[in-house]
């Protein structure tokens, strides 16, 4: 069984500049809830309760989001505005764990931090870039898709080939419907180089597995700008015979990694969003 869940938070976000020297890009908003708070969502209704949140020491004000505002909830009160005071009960989260990692030496440093938190247990982990809507929460399909096979399980979707240089891409055999063991995994490879274009889209069930091929991969000398990189990590376990397997999921994939997709998020968010959806179509001319 997953019981917890992993959310990478303390890349530098340095696609968004100049607004994240001082403001966390998980914490943007899309329409009206920042990033974070979608997977958080995500991650609950999975039946998940117990979320680590890896950030770093200059993302403090994302501990502040999910506290108790005491004083802005007695104003709501006052002025009774009940609706907004059950939207704001939503961001008071008291079950985060925050890990810190000190160096941005990548993502496979930050997915060591949380080592002896999730101990021998296998766990959900997140990028923060990556918002799926679905009618099915897209982790609860993977975790059905682990307690078939209980192995390493990636989130896959196919992206346009033009698209396939942008993201980790698998090369995989077609096992079921959606389902594929993983046979090798390449990290932003050429359109020419890509054996599919089934891309990983921020999302994985990890085992305890995973952290020796990291740790060894960290112990090696990284010249500054380098990091370390999940990707070659499961290359190796795969090298190694372990098996690993990919899910196609059924959802809306909306990344939020660079300043365009994160504008088309918005527009898919606030095209379903009932205070705004009306407005905004008559803006698009929709």
């Amino acid at each position: 069984m997953i019981k917890k869940a992993v959310i990478l938070a303390a890349g530098l976000g340095t696609r968004f500049l100049p607004i994240t020297k001082a403001f966390p890009k998980e914490m943007l908003p899309l329409v009206d809830k920042p990033v974070l708070q979608y997977l958080i969502e995500e991650i609950f209704n999975s039946g998940i309760k117990n979320i680590i949140l890896v950030i770093s020491k200059e993302k403090e004000n994302i501990k502040d989001y999910f506290k108790k505002n005491k004083k802005l909830e007695y104003i709501l009160v006052k002025r009774k505005k009940f609706d907004l005071l059950k939207e704001i009960e939503k961001t008071n989260i008291s079950k985060i764990t925050y890990l810190y990692q000190k160096k941005p030496l990548g993502i496979g440093d930050a997915i060591l931090c949380v080592k002896n938190k999730v101990k021998n247990e296998p766990f959900a982990l997140f990028f923060a870039d990556d918002v799926i809507e679905s009618k099915i929460p897209c982790l609860r399909q993977l975790i059905e898709v682990y307690q078939k096979y209980k192995k390493i399980v990636l989130a896959v979707h196919p992206v346009l080939k033009k698209e396939v240089s942008s993201y980790g891409i698998i090369k995989g055999k077609r096992i079921e419907k959606r389902i594929f063991k993983v046979l090798d995994v390449i990290e932003k490879p050429k359109i020419s180089q890509a054996p599919s274009n089934l891309a990983i889209t921020g999302r994985y069930i990890l085992t305890p597995e995973i952290f020796q091929p990291l740790e060894n991969l960290r112990s090696k000398k990284i010249k500054p700008g380098q990091e370390i990189y999940l990707t070659d990590a499961l290359k190796i376990l795969l090298e190694k015979g372990i098996e690993i397997y990919a899910y196609q999921y059924q959802g809306e994939w909306l990344s939020c990694g660079n300043k365009i997709g994160w504008l088309k998020a918005n527009i898919e968010i606030g095209l379903k969003h009932p205070e705004i959806q009306k407005d905004l179509k008559k803006i698009l001319k929709l």
